[in-house]
């Protein structure tokens, strides 16, 4: 039987139940080949209870640094024998299966193409331990070693992984050590070259940070100046409001007075706590909320107030499964319709779409200043992928002199000069007008703030002039944030090509490699990542330069290629949607094998573009 051969470039499968103190040996397995130099790109894929459910980890391996989901598993570390049979079809032919062997298994339940390792890890741990807690927590730790003995993982970076975890904890240090050198002692004398992927050194992370996109949005909110997080827990948006308090209690505390200079608010729902981030953002205070599609849902009437009535607010949306409660622990970019006309009525809101941690910083600073400068909410767009994951990605860009962007605010000084102030008067054609902030002047500046109808001073009319003056007038605002959000990127094939591709987000790491293995089947397209909504002018250009367009988004709607119909007017028939929707990250392979599909020829069906990959 032929087997996988293959150094610092494999997929491993971790299969455990949710609740069994997994997580920690698995994220040592991804940290200690880190420490080696070889990049790693982690998914965990966990299901929505406490306890019992089964739970996945998967590893990727990768020097050439590949981010993305591949498909496929080479190694299987199979805890779950209510997942066994599930978990044993995802194998690659010539892949491994690792299992407990304790009890022996029939035939049946093996597959004649993979190698089966076996290791006693319930038997060892009994005759080691008593108690059944530790017994199950220890027997994760012990796979850790049987892998770092077959992988080639140095057993010193692992000890170092444990000491630091447990630093100032003996009674766990001690044990922790011990199961690992058991597992490892036991692999090296039993299974001698049982397996054929190998870790190497490598010095292939550089500068590169390993951090989740949920941290590092909280910190560009600290960044962007935020003061005011109002949320209710959701997952998988959490965590952002989590660490953003930890952060906050680092970098805004009054070094002086110990005083908080910040405010964080658990509200009651999450209808209180859009409530309480439009009234920060009318008060002057930069405020923004984290939630998922749920969330979103219930906010719609509030994000319609902060659009007509202009108030900036930064909504922070972690994309999961849905509709309704969906699948609450598995991730889609699905929200895209219902965040940009979020809200009856004509709205349109601006969308900015990070593609790894570093924009999630970035992006989370930039929405800050966005919804300042356009008097308006703004939502940046993460998924579950990107929010709980850690990944490799570029140090953050910290400016000490960064200057935040709060738009056209009058100052009492200007009121005092005599400046005209109209609350919804356009002064420059760029349709933002200028606000003042509660106790700007004792006499000037006040306005009446309404989510009804008004005219350019802010008094109540139901004169559809004036109604058709102001909406008007938010429509040139819109055409001035298509200025001022990031424009896509565009990466061109290394020979002509007559066929583009489209994609944002998420998709991003999955998509530079599929655009690889396509170009090595002589397949070139050029290929743009949007950045934003509302769509920039290179968007429209990008399309119009190309006969066929795929539209890579993971959903079932076609969302985003709806959005490029209506806002662009582009024929329908030039997008052509390539859809993935089951919870699962995509992967390069299902992207190439979608693309190819459809350029060699073949007729791809969206039943089939929306299969399990």
């Amino acid at each position: 039987m032929k087997r996988i051969e293959a150094v610092n470039d494999f997929v491993v499968k971790f299969a455990n139940v949710n609740g069994s103190g997994s997580a920690s040996a698995n994220e040592l397995f991804t940290r200690s080949i880190l420490r080696m130099g070889v990049p790693v790109s982690p998914r965990n894929i966990f299901p929505s209870n406490i306890q019992g459910l089964p739970t996945w980890y998967e590893v990727r391996v990768t020097e050439k640094g590949h981010l993305g989901r591949r498909g496929g598993v080479d190694l299987l570390v199979a805890m779950n024998p209510q997942t066994w049979d599930r978990d044993l079809a995802e194998i690659e032919p010539g892949g491994y299966l690792l299992h407990d062997s304790t009890k022996p298994l029939p035939a049946s339940k093996l597959r004649a193409d993979v190698h089966t390792i076996g290791v006693p890890l319930t038997a060892i741990c009994n005759a080691a331990w008593s108690e059944p807690r530790e017994r199950q927590l220890l027997k994760n730790i012990m796979y850790v070693g049987v892998l770092a003995a077959l992988i080639g993982i140095d057993p010193a970076v692992i000890a170092q992984l444990v000491g630091e975890q447990y630093r100032g904890k003996e009674k766990l240090l001690t044990p922790n050590l011990d199961a690992f050198r058991k597992g490892y002692h036991y692999a090296r004398e039993h299974l001698d070259d049982a397996l054929g992927l190998r870790v190497r050194r490598a010095a292939n992370i550089g500068e590169r940070i390993f951090v989740d996109g949920n941290s590092a949005a909280a910190l560009g909110c600290v960044y962007g100046g935020a003061t005011v997080c109002a949320w209710y827990p959701l997952t998988p948006s959490s965590s952002v409001a989590e660490a953003f308090r930890k952060y906050c209690a680092k970098l805004r505390v009054d070094r002086d007075s110990g005083e908080n200079r910040f405010a964080i608010v658990q509200a009651e729902d999450e209808l209180a706590s859009i409530g309480m981030v439009v009234g920060a953002g009318w008060n002057g205070a930069r405020a923004f909320t984290a939630t998922s599609g749920p969330g979103v849902s219930l906010m719609t009437e509030f994000i319609g107030l902060a659009y007509f009535a202009e108030i900036p607010a930064t909504i922070i949306n972690v994309q999961r499964g849905g509709p309704s409660t969906g699948m609450p622990t598995r991730t889609q970019q699905a929200d895209l319709l219902s965040c940009a006309y979020a809200s009856h009525g004509d709205t349109k809101h601006v969308l900015l779409f990070p593609e790894d941690p570093n924009e999630c910083f970035e992006f989370a600073a930039q929405a800050l200043d966005l919804a300042d400068r356009l008097q308006t909410p703004v939502f940046l767009m993460t998924d579950l992928d990107i929010g709980m994951n850690q990944r490799l990605t570029a140090p953050f860009r910290w400016d000490d002199s960064r200057r935040y962007d709060r738009g056209k605010v009058m100052s009492a000084r200007m009121l005092e000069d005599g400046r005209e102030f109209g609350r919804y008067l356009d002064v420059d054609g760029d349709g933002i007008p200028y606000r003042t902030w509660p106790g700007t002047h004792p006499t000037r500046g006040a306005y009446f703030t309404r989510g009804t109808t008004k005219d350019a001073w802010a008094r109540y009319s139901e004169a559809g002039a004036d109604y058709v003056a102001n909406v008007q007038r938010l429509l040139r605002k819109w055409e001035t944030a298509k200025s001022l959000v990031p424009a896509a990127i565009e990466r061109r094939a290394p020979r002509p090509a007559g066929v583009g591709a489209v994609y944002f987000g998420s998709t991003s790491p999955a998509m530079s490699e599929a655009i690889e293995a396509l170009e090595a089947r002589s397949m070139h397209l050029d290929t743009l990542r949007i950045r934003a909504f509302p769509f920039g002018a290179e968007v429209a250009k990008f399309i119009a330069a190309h006969a066929t367009v795929f539209v890579v988004e993971q959903n079932r709607d076609a969302q985003l290629r709806t959005m490029l119909v209506n806002e662009l007017g582009v024929d329908p028939a030039r997008l052509v949607p390539v859809l993935h929707y089951d919870g699962t990250p995509i992967t390069a392979r299902f992207i190439t094998e979608a693309i190819a599909e459809r350029l060699s020829g073949a007729n791809v069906k969206p039943l089939e573009r929306g299969k399990v990959a």
